[in-house]
Parts: structure tokens; C-alpha cells; sequence
């Protein structure tokens, strides 16, 4: 679910994109990737299984400027294709405020796209969320193949209520950033219905007004790689036009109007120039445990796993000790961390030898989720004078 830092003036937003296995949902994320700015991009975490081409999840922080006047952040997540990881898409649909469809246009993948589109209304159902009620584009992928079905046969089967639909080829692009800027208009509007988005600051009548033409299109086009932003008068351009403030790691206001979820900063703060971008984990961490969660992801992208499980459980205990005294467990249970993957995690933390990157992609989940609960109770508590 959304959050809303107040003080900023940022909303942050989830968007999953889910669907069949290997249906190109890591193939248009990806391209996403490629396409955006890397000055407004953060780091894509990706693990490949036998079987599917994500386990976890793609993290990517995605910046959207100025919409009613509050910076919006996108992070956008996939899920695994494969229902033996019905679990992973399960956490990773909780608290989204969007969801992308991706269809496998192939006439021998339709079973698989009814199958997971009524996967997702029952795994949204569980969360009390009913899909007609919620922000949802499909996209049509691998149209450039020749088996490619109909659209209107593809719609009539999986798209009855007639949501956006857009036509794609992940692969070379055609499309993608046409279903972002889809999926991104209704969880905007959505969150603007819920009064989630604040209304517009009052007009500063010396400040020169706001140049015609900016709407989300073009806000999206401005940080993407090899397009030109949308012209404006030269007189008016640098004062309409706010440049991207960096967002320092820090603690986050509590949400309004919504469960409190992480505002996600999606590049490097000044201080860290010429290192690499915040990655998952560094950017959800409260700000006494944020060089420990650097410190992981480090081990992590040089391929250290097992420097990188020990990292995440040292900073897995000190996050949990901010709940209060006591054993682990009751740590755990005070902050509804499932006792079961911190079990897991001390397992793994324990074992000597060699360890996968697996371990180590499930050592940072574990240590992400810690950190989201103890943002959600509001951990560590702020500073008082």
C-alpha cells in the first residue's frame, strides 16, 4: 500500500507485474530498466531458478516527478511464473497498489493465463482486495510472434470488464513504457480517489506558473534514456520545472491514510558518488542499520554469499533488538517477522561450507522484511529534543 511522506512532499507507490511463467515479465522490466535514466533508476535484483527467470523478485525504484505536486516513486516488482512459488507471489502482491498483467499471446499458453489471472483474484481476495476494484492493465506480450492469437480472442478470455489493454514485445520494447504509463495514470488516480495524494500547495504568486503540457507522459518520458522532454517557454522552464532531489537514507513519516509502507529513495545520496545505487535492501533500512544493509548488498553483487548471509543476520539482530528486550523469537513475533524464514536464516547463518546465491538473495528478503515491519511500528523511534 502506499505511503506518503508529508514532510518531502513523495508519495511511493507498488506496481507488480504478474503472470504465467516465462510469459516475458522479466523481459519487460528489464527493458524498463534499460530505458530509464540511470541517474533515476535504482539497482534490479534478478535470480534465475531452473525453471523460471525470477524467484524473489526485479526491484526497481522508479521516479515519477511532480504529480499534484508530490514526487512519486514507483517500485516495481515481479512475481514468479511458477505455482510452486505461490508463497513468494503472495508477499510480494502484499501492499500493491497496482497490478500489471502480463498474457503470453500464444494459443498453447492460454491455459497458463487463466490459470494465473484467477491465481491473482484469489491471492488478492485473501488481502480483502476484489480485482474489479483494482488499478490493472493487461498487456498482450510476444506479438511478434506469428502463433500470436487475436487480441479480441485474448481480451474476450481474459480481459471481460475491458481494463487497458496494450499490445507488446518485451523483448525489443514495442510497448512496455505504453503499459507503465497505463498502470501508472489508475494507481495515481486510485490514489488520489482514496485521498491518499495530497491536494496541490497553494500557488506562490511570485513563482512563474507551471508550463502547459506536463502531465504524466511527460513526466515519465523526461527520465528516459534518448527521449526529448516535452518543450516548454525557455522563460519559464527553470522555475516550473523542479529538478530531482536526492533522497537521503533516513526514516520515513508514517503513511497517511494507509498502513505505513517505505518510501523508497531511488538513488545514491551525494555522500555515496561513485558508489553504486541503493539497492533493495539499503533503501527500505532505517538509517542506524543502513551501512550494515550496504555492507550485504556488497557481498551480495561481488558474489561473497557467505559474507553476505552473515551481514544480513547481524543486521537481521540489531533491527529485531529495536522491539525490545528479549529472546529472538519474541523479537520476531512482536514485529510479525515470519519465525519461520528467521529460523531459516539462522540456519543458513550457521552452516559452514558454501552457499548459493539462493541463500544469500533469501538472507536480504528476510533482512527486507524486517525492515519494513519496523518501519511499519515506527522503529527506531524518532529523536526528541
Amino acid at each position: 500500500m502506499s505511503s506518503v511522506n508529508l514532510v518531502a512532499r513523495e508519495v511511493a507507490a507498488k506496481i507488480v507485474f504478474y503472470g504465467p511463467g516465462l510469459s516475458g515479465k522479466t523481459s519487460t522490466l528489464r527493458k524498463i530498466y534499460e530505458t530509464v535514466r540511470p541517474a533515476h533508476r535504482g539497482e534490479m535484483m534478478s535470480i534465475a531458478t531452473e525453471g523460471d527467470r525470477t524467484l524473489f523478485f526485479d526491484f526497481l525504484p522508479v521516479k515519477v516527478e511532480r504529480v499534484n505536486d508530490c514526487t512519486v516513486r514507483l517500485a516495481l516488482y515481479t512475481v514468479p511464473g511458477q505455482v510452486f512459488y505461490n508463497a513468494t507471489r503472495k508477499l510480494v502482491l502484499q501492499g500493491a497498489d497496482g497490478v500489471v498483467f502480463v498474457a503470453d499471446s500464444q494459443p498453447e499458453m492460454m491455459d497458463a493465463n487463466r490459470e494465473s489471472m484467477a491465481n491473482l483474484q484469489e491471492n488478492l481476495l485473501e488481502q480483502g482486495i476484489r480485482l474489479e476494484r483494482f488499478p490493472l492493465v493487461v498487456q498482450w506480450n510476444k506479438r511478434d510472434l506469428p502463433s500470436a492469437l487475436p487480441v479480441a480472442e485474448l481480451r474476450e478470455a481474459l480481459n471481460p470488464r475491458l481494463v487497458p489493454d496494450f499490445e507488446t514485445e518485451a523483448i525489443s520494447g514495442k510497448g512496455v513504457l505504453d503499459v507503465l504509463k497505463g498502470i501508472t495514470r489508475l494507481v495515481i488516480q486510485d490514489l488520489r480517489a482514496k485521498r491518499i495524494v495530497p491536494p496541490p500547495r497553494a500557488a506562490n504568486p511570485v513563482a512563474a506558473p507551471r508550463p502547459a503540457g506536463r502531465g504524466l507522459e511527460a513526466e515519465l518520458s523526461q527520465h528516459l534514456v534518448g527521449r526529448t522532454p516535452v518543450s516548454a517557454p525557455a522563460a519559464s522552464t527553470a522555475s516550473s520545472v523542479a529538478a530531482p532531489r536526492p533522497a537521503m537514507p533516513s526514516r520515513s513519516m508514517p503513511a497517511v491514510g494507509a498502513s505505513p509502507q517505505v518510501v523508497v529513495p531511488p538513488t545514491a545520496p551525494p555522500g555515496l558518488t561513485g558508489q553504486r545505487p541503493l539497492g533493495a535492501a539499503s533503501a527500505l533500512a532505517p538509517s542506524d542499520l543502513f551501512d550494515h544493509a550496504r555492507a550485504a548488498e556488497g557481498a551480495f553483487a561481488s558474489g561473497d554469499y557467505g559474507t553476505c548471509i552473515q551481514a544480513c543476520l547481524d543486521a537481521a539482530r540489531r533491527g529485531l533488538a529495536l522491539a525490545g528486550e528479549g529472546p529472538l523469537g519474541a523479537q520476531a513475533y512482536l514485529l510479525h517477522v515470519d519465525g519461520g524464514d528467521l529460523l531459516k536464516l539462522q540456519t543458513l547463518g550457521a552452516r559452514g561450507g558454501n552457499h548459493r546465491v539462493d541463500d544469500a538473495a533469501f538472507a536480504l528478503y528476510v533482512l527486507m522484511q524486517i525492515f519494513t515491519r519496523l518501519h511499519t511500528a515506527g522503529l527506531p523511534a524518532p529523536a526528541t529534543e
